[in-house]
């Protein structure tokens, strides 16, 4: 009678739907309530996800071999997610801050290349193209490339020379129409693209994950 009491009073206040959400289904089993609260993206026992869609972060957890190697543009959460599922991952990163934040956190399988870059979009030239070059810098071709960090598009055109041939490179916020000329340059070299729309976790908002691929890639596309 008391629980019939309360989901009146819920409804009443068009409330009810949020606590069904709250208590069980997706957004709690996913940690999405949880890293909405920490500010941090985090599964529902705590364990760092990536801030990228769901249904993109779905589909490479179930398709990522622990033989493979990633490397990302921007550490993060990512890298800690991606280091409990690969054999190794290298990250660039600009920011001082974040590289020594993760550098105290990160496994033995994560190396980080910190490469400061002036300013943002308008920093100095041969900063930008040492970032920009630091996919070849683990001296192998990698399975998986992350564009989430700085100077995306300008990153890509290295990308594609460190991937291996069956390599895909995962590309967050790929709904930003100002990363066009990225897109461009991989269709020209044969890239397809497959579109993953949704949250991130604790993220109120929709945006995309896309993944770009070639025949025979790793993951099975």
């Amino acid at each position: 009678m008391l629980r019939r009491a309360a989901q009146k009073i819920l409804k009443a206040f068009g409330l009810y739907g949020l606590y069904s959400l709250k208590v069980k289904g997706p957004l709690l089993e996913d940690g999405w309530f949880r890293s909405f609260e920490e500010q941090r993206p985090v599964d529902l026992r705590g364990h760092p996800l990536p801030y990228i869609t769901y249904p993109a972060m779905e589909f490479l957890s179930r398709r990522v071999r622990p033989e493979m190697t990633v490397f990302e543009y921007g550490c993060g959460a990512s890298t800690l997610w991606w280091s409990a599922r690969v054999k190794q991952v290298d990250s660039a990163e600009h920011s001082r801050e974040w590289y020594e934040r993760i550098s105290s956190q990160a496994p033995s399988n994560v190396k980080i290349h910190y490469a400061p870059i002036s300013g943002t979009a308008a920093g100095d030239s041969n900063a930008k193209e040492a970032y920009a070059r630091l996919a070849l810098e683990p001296g192998h071709k990698v399975s998986i490339i992350v564009i989430d960090g700085r100077l995306r598009v300008r990153c890509v055109r290295h990308a594609v020379e460190a991937l291996a041939p069956d390599g895909v490179i995962v590309w967050d916020n790929s709904d930003r129409v100002y990363y066009e000329p990225g897109y461009r340059f991989l269709a020209e070299h044969g890239f397809k693209r497959l579109e993953f729309v949704g949250i991130p976790p604790g993220v109120n908002e929709k945006t995309e994950t896309s993944v770009f691929y070639r025949a025979g890639n790793c993951l099975g596309i």
